[in-house]
């Protein structure tokens, strides 16, 4: 008799909205809105889906499906100089919530 295999369930998606907006939110946003700091110099404008996938005046922060070469990741695992590094003067993102962006990309960037 042959043993059964059992299956994980696949994973869910990770979900812009319960997810990453949540992150963006308490983390970036107050920067990071029109009128924010952070948006006046570089444009980029983290309140909604839209405004992150359009990306600063200096370019794309996202690209679908490729975290390794995305500037976002770029700049929250302070890859960039310390005047680059996001977020701005305050204590790096934790790890899982790297992560969890950084998953969340590798899936498609998606607006779920």
């Amino acid at each position: 008799m042959q043993a059964r295999q059992v299956r994980a369930a696949d994973p869910a998606p990770i979900s812009y909205a319960d997810d990453i907006a949540p992150i963006f939110k308490g983390r970036c946003i107050s920067c990071h809105q029109p009128g924010g700091e952070g948006f006046e110099k570089s444009g980029l404008d983290l309140t909604t889906y839209a405004g992150l996938m359009k990306g600063t005046k200096f370019g794309l922060m996202v690209i679908p499906g490729s975290p390794d070469t995305c500037n976002l990741m770029w700049l929250l695992d302070w890859q960039a100089s310390a005047e680059l590094r996001m977020p701005h003067g305050k204590k790096q993102l934790s790890s899982c919530d790297r992560d969890t962006i950084r998953s969340w990309i590798r899936e498609g960037a998606k607006d779920n």
